[in-house]
């Protein structure tokens, strides 16, 4: 029989986590090395056992990792620095709850997805749109989506998207940027959705 518990973080529990972030962005490694730290983590997600809920929050990373890699989408470099900075957490080896741990070694793995996904909602919204437009256009002209690169005909609805997400980001935040796999996987970012922390 499965058993479902609902986790509510009160402001002081999602500051801990914040400063978790900010303690890790201060090690001070290169972009290269923080990705390929989000990276190793999925890797080696891969042959545990998870509970679905982890599973779901690291297939959000993968989405992140995707945006980042994917020439196509080639997020300018201050966006890309601002998409890097969420996945700083993942470089620390020694985080709240060891990987180890079973089942539950992933838990806070989990929720400082969850909060990066909320945190990049602009920036994943915009993706999801890059991603069907390539495909609707790419199968338009009889190509193949995840082959096309950085293509003429997609260039001014990647900039669109772009610009909507600093548009969204000053509407968010008030002003400016306030405080894995490459093309990614079948069906793109469209299996994450933001909500209520729920264990199943």
């Amino acid at each position: 029989m499965p058993l479902s518990i609902n986790i509510e973080l009160s402001d002081k529990d999602i500051e801990r986590f914040r400063a978790a972030q900010a303690a890790s962005e201060a090690s001070a490694k290169s972009p290269d090395e923080i990705v390929k730290a989000a990276v190793d983590l999925l890797k080696a997600a891969q042959v545990e056992s998870l509970p679905d809920f982890i599973r779901q929050r690291l297939e959000g990373l993968d989405s992140l990792i995707a945006m980042l890699n994917d020439e196509g989408f080639a997020l300018p470099e201050e966006d890309r620095k601002h998409v890097v900075s969420a996945l700083v957490y993942f470089v620390n080896p020694q985080d709240a709850i060891p990987d180890h741990t079973p089942v539950l070694g992933y838990l806070d793995d989990a929720i400082m997805i969850e909060l990066c996904l909320r945190q990049l909602h602009n920036e994943i919204e915009a993706y999801e749109d890059f991603c069907d437009f390539r495909q609707h256009e790419a199968e338009r002209r009889g190509l193949d989506p995840a082959s096309v690169g950085r293509a003429d005909f997609l260039e001014s609805r990647r900039e669109e998207l772009i610009s909507r997400i600093h548009r969204r980001r000053e509407r968010d935040y008030g002003v400016g940027y306030g405080g894995s796999s490459g093309y990614g996987r079948a069906g793109y970012t469209r299996s994450w959705r933001p909500g209520l922390m729920t264990v199943r």
